[in-house]
Order: C-alpha cells, then sequence, then structure tokens
C-alpha cells in the first residue's frame, strides 16, 4: 500500500476524515477503487461511505447503467 504525507494549508478548514472521504470519492467515481476498498481508505463501513458520499458531493449512481448493476451485484 502507498502511504501519501500531504500538507494543507491552515487557511483549508479540513478534518483528516473529509480530506481521505474526497480522494476516495473522486477514486471510487473514477473507477480506481471498489466502494469497499473506498470505505477502507477512511476506516468506516461500505454502507457508512455510500451514504456519505452526497455529502461531500458525490453521487453514489454510476455514469452507466453497466456500472450500476455492477454496484448492485457487489453490494
Amino acid at each position: 500500500m502507498k502511504r501519501l504525507t500531504l500538507d494543507l494549508p491552515d487557511s483549508v478548514e479540513l478534518s483528516e476524515f473529509d480530506v481521505k472521504m474526497i480522494i476516495a470519492c473522486q477514486l471510487y467515481q473514477q473507477s480506481k477503487l471498489s466502494s469497499g476498498q473506498a470505505a477502507g481508505l477512511v476506516g468506516i463501513s461500505k454502507r457508512e461511505f455510500l451514504e456519505s458520499m452526497g455529502k461531500y458531493g458525490f453521487s453514489l449512481f454510476s455514469e452507466s447503467i453497466e456500472d450500476l448493476r455492477s454496484d448492485v451485484e457487489h453490494a
């Protein structure tokens, strides 16, 4: 597993959890991570991850019907 260190300016008022969620959501939407992998990155359950995506401006729904079917099959 890769480790990433990120220095954010003090003016960026995001918690470590928020940063992890934003990155995990982005990687999930780009199909770089499964929902389970994204949840693991953040340290929460898959259900909790999927339910929280909207709070960070990301949609739970896939862009194609095939992606949606795959998500449903692997949920």
